[in-house]
């Protein structure tokens, strides 16, 4: 057991936890945030991606000891206030979340892919989803969603 100090979207967080425990688990049970999922536990499917220090991690191989001191995002924290992210808008306009499972690890990616290239083409929007697994069928319309906020 140790205890870990986290910026969780912004906010201080104290956690008193097993050092093995994967931040997945310390985001979602410890702190009551919904939006990492556990999808495959294997770095294949992209729904527990978050943001630490800046880097996309997959939250359910990251262990709380790795994170400790940093600085965690999720999807709950992109937004200002009651103001969505683009994308997150863009999502709710296309109507591009199906299921949703994967939903918030794609928004993570496509929020690093437009930090680092600002006006990404199809193919570069493909290549920034690849690691994300949909079992759904929503890809082509989250595609849509993610050019949209570019086109605007």
């Amino acid at each position: 057991m140790g205890q870990y100090q986290l910026s969780i979207n912004g906010e201080t967080r104290q956690i008193d936890i097993a050092d093995d425990t994967p931040l997945l688990y310390v985001l979602r049970n410890e702190l009551g945030l919904n939006s990492p999922r556990f999808g495959c536990g294997l770095e294949q499917c992209g729904a527990c991606r978050v943001e630490l220090n800046g880097e996309l991690v997959y939250s359910c191989n990251t262990t709380i000891a790795a994170a400790h001191q940093g600085a965690v995002t999720t999807v709950e924290g992109i937004s200002r206030g009651d103001e969505l992210h683009p994308l997150q808008k863009a999502i709710l306009e296309v109507n591009a979340g199906q299921c949703g499972y994967c939903l918030s690890g794609m928004v993570m990616a496509a929020r690093e892919l437009l930090r680092v290239v600002p006006r990404p083409t199809r193919e570069q929007i493909q290549q920034a989803l690849n690691p994300h697994l949909c079992r759904c069928g929503s890809h082509n319309r989250i595609i849509r969603a993610i050019q949209s906020t570019v086109d605007n």
